[in-house]
C-alpha cells in the first residue's frame, strides 16, 4: 500500500471524528448560549478538539492534493473541477470559520457572546462543509452521501 493510498483512507476516515466534533460543539454552543449557560474549560476543550481535528484534516488534505497531483486536473469535467478547485476552496474556508471562531470566542468576556461566537462561525462552516459533500455527490455519480 502506497503512502497516498494510507493518507487517502486516513483523510475519508478522519471526516467523521471531524464532522462529529464539529457537530457536538456547535449544538453544545447552541445549548449554552439558549440556555444561557456558564462558559466552562469542558467548552473550551471541546472547541479546540474540533479545531485540531479539521486543522489535521487539512494538513492530510492538502497533502494528498500535492501527492496526487489533484492541481494538475483538467478543469473541463465536473468532477475534476470539484476536486481541483471547489472541494480544497470550500474546506480551507470552512476551516478558516472555525480557526477565526475560536480565536473570536477567545477574545470576547461573556459566556454567552463566547456560545454565540461558536454557534455562529461552526455553524457556518458545517453549512459549507455539507455544501461540499452535497456537491461531491452531485459531481460525481458513483460518491453517495459522506462517501458510504
Amino acid at each position: 500500500m502506497s503512502i497516498s493510498e494510507i493518507l487517502n483512507k486516513a483523510h475519508s476516515g478522519w471526516r467523521y471524528v471531524v464532522i462529529i466534533l464539529l457537530l457536538v460543539a456547535f449544538t453544545n454552543a447552541l445549548m449554552g448560549f439558549l440556555g444561557k449557560k456558564p462558559y466552562t474549560e469542558g467548552n473550551r476543550k471541546l472547541n479546540v478538539f474540533a479545531l485540531i481535528s479539521a486543522h489535521i484534516q487539512l494538513l492530510m488534505g492538502l497533502a494528498l492534493y500535492f501527492i496526487m497531483g489533484v492541481y494538475k486536473y483538467d478543469s473541463s469535467t465536473a468532477i475534476a473541477r470539484y476536486w481541483k478547485m471547489e472541494h480544497i476552496s470550500m474546506m480551507i474556508i470552512a476551516i478558516v470559520l472555525i480557526t477565526v471562531g475560536n480565536s473570536r470566542s477567545k477574545k470576547v468576556d461573556s459566556a454567552l457572546m463566547k456560545h454565540k461566537t461558536i454557534f455562529i462561525y461552526f455553524g457556518f462552516a458545517l453549512v459549507l462543509i455539507t455544501a461540499a459533500i452535497l456537491m461531491m455527490v452531485k459531481a460525481d455519480g458513483s460518491r453517495h452521501l459522506f462517501g458510504m
